[in-house]
């Protein structure tokens, strides 16, 4: 009988810290067949990577194979040499990491890493130029001879990650593991790298083992699925089975919370009586901006590049108003003008029907009590060295209001709100989970009693069962307050779950705007067709045959 492409038998990983070995992975067990697409799903810590970092032998130095083996096409790879090693990694077995901004050396060009690998894998002869050029051309990328001489940060996400791909088939390798290859990229950038993984393994007879924790994703591209929960396997098999049909409790809750699969959990109760009648004067818009445009100066002189061109909107109160497109469509941009980070080049931006000035401190500083920020990575946003408590009571400090006592009653009071329990409310981020950091995040932002808050993309780092505890959250809050939202986001599922309404930009300019249900339904613009259409899962919902990996 002939070996498949990979396989991993009664796998069981830990890593040694501080003398005590903690069990990441638990006999694990699953086979890739030559030519085959299988994910392996789960959440933050299931063991997705450590499985893909030990059968690349990339694993920290504290992991430790208890038991179990890895083998390529029956050779394993657990106890291989470094010479034979050598020879498979690249050759054979190829790598695309989460992010490729940091896989990439950023001062060298694309161009000179590319023939790096092709020297390392004994692919090229002395002057690799011209295969270089073939493979950016391969992976689909426009004027790759230009492209080749650039350095990577002169590259979007899209672009860095088809380069990867590039340096990744190089040596025309079986086996491509992917470790979270689009989960940093806009959903039409996400589906034409997908798609272009697709097309590599009908090209090449590629074998791929792709981690994601994006169940539509991996529902929609792949033959074989292996969900994990704990480092265990809850359930493996044909991808439509066990997504039509799971055997889990595990599996069934993952399948629950992936947004594009379930357009309306959350629908339904909107903004109580209670909380609208708290509010301001509903007919006056919470956000308006008004013909604005935004020009950028470009380095060196000449003529400046425009954010954007004339946009208008309108953000009524106790809604959410999401904001959606491509990178650099102008999302960021508009958040930074309505929090009074920067000054539009022309037009107004007005809060509560009052203009707002970026230059009047004081009218800036009464501004940012009605409106805050809830930053895409709260680890980022939050002080390391605060406990959750004095991250949320550093606003109320910064305003001069209360006393030491009654802010720390109110901080610990928006923690249980937020649904953290006491024993968080002392610890520093470092030992919250992505979530809780989230919540965190969340409570700070509603110390000052805002009637806006902006979402900056506020779960894309997030599993999907994490984000649907955040979302439940975001909901209720505005059920309870009356908030309003502006939803930044590139996730078109979240959008769908939560907006009433969406504006949707491309390259700084309006191309639709208007219900929520009638964006998604029946779109007016044919860029918004493609961003609905790109979203993980969306080809099942609708009962299409989805692209395969």
């Amino acid at each position: 009988m002939t070996e498949p492409l990979l396989t991993v038998e009664g796998l069981t990983v830990g890593y040694r810290v501080r003398g005590q070995l903690r069990r990441t992975v638990d006999d694990v067990s699953f086979t890739v067949p030559d030519g085959a697409a299988v994910a392996l799903v789960g959440e933050s810590g299931s063991g997705k990577s450590t499985i893909a970092n030990v059968l690349l032998r990339l694993a920290a130095p504290n992991a430790v194979v208890e038991s179990g083996e890895v083998r390529y096409r029956g050779e394993p790879l657990l106890t291989l040499g470094a010479r034979r090693l050598r020879a498979l990694r690249g050759n054979e077995i190829a790598y695309v990491p989460q992010d490729p901004a940091n896989s990439l050396n950023p001062v060298r060009t694309v161009g000179a890493q590319l023939a790096e690998t092709l020297y390392a894998t004994g692919t090229t002869d002395e002057a690799p130029a011209a295969r270089v050029v073939e493979l950016l051309d391969a992976v689909g990328i426009p004027h790759p001879a230009e492209v080749a001489r650039k350095y990577p940060h002169q590259l979007s996400g899209g672009m860095l990650q088809r380069a990867i791909l590039a340096s990744a088939i190089a040596a025309g390798p079986k086996l491509l593991v992917a470790d979270e290859p689009t989960s940093a990229l806009d959903v039409t950038v996400q589906r034409r790298v997908l798609d272009l993984i697709g097309r590599l393994r009908t090209d090449l007879g590629l074998g791929v083992l792709l981690i994601t924790h994006d169940l539509a994703l991996a529902r929609e591209r792949c033959d074989h699925l292996v969900v994990l929960e704990h480092g265990r396997v809850r359930e493996a098999g044909v991808a439509g089975t066990v997504l039509t049909n799971p055997r889990s409790d595990y599996t069934r809750r993952l399948l629950a919370d992936v947004p594009a699969l379930n357009a309306d959990k959350f629908r339904g109760g909107g903004v109580t009586a209670a909380a609208r009648q708290a509010s301001a004067d509903p007919a006056v818009p919470a956000i308006e901006l008004d013909g604005v445009t935004k020009v950028f100066a470009r380095p060196g002189g000449g003529s400046g590049f425009a954010a954007l061109d004339n946009v208008a909107l309108t953000v009524e109160r106790g809604s959410t108003h999401a904001i959606v497109g491509e990178s650099g469509s102008g999302k960021t941009t508009i958040a930074r003008l309505v929090l009074g980070l920067d000054r539009p080049t022309s037009g107004r931006v007005l809060i509560d029907g009052t203009p707002l000035d970026p230059g009047d401190d004081r009218a800036l500083r009464a501004a940012r009590r009605t409106l805050q920020l809830v930053y895409q990575n709260p680890f980022v946003s939050l002080d390391p060295g605060y406990t959750a408590a004095r991250a949320v009571a550093e606003p109320l400090l910064r305003h001069g209001i209360g006393t030491r006592a009654s802010r720390a009653a109110r901080a610990r009071e928006l923690l249980h709100l937020v649904g953290l329990a006491d024993r968080t409310h002392d610890a520093l981020p470092a030992r919250l989970s992505g979530g809780q950091r989230q919540r965190v995040a969340i409570a700070r932002a509603l110390a000052l009693e805002p009637e806006v808050l902006v979402l900056d993309e506020p779960t894309s780092a997030l599993d999907v069962t994490v984000q649907a505890r955040i979302l439940e959250l975001i909901v209720e809050l505005q059920r309870e307050l009356g908030s309003t939202y502006v939803l930044i986001s590139h996730d078109l599922g979240v959008v769908r779950q939560i907006a009433d309404h969406i504006t949707v930009l491309r390259r700084g300019v309006v191309v639709e705007s208007g219900p929520a249900a009638r964006v998604f339904t029946d779109p007016a613009d044919d860029y918004t067709r493609d961003l609905v259409e790109s979203v993980p899962g969306w080809a099942l919902a609708h009962e299409r045959e989805p692209a395969r990996l």
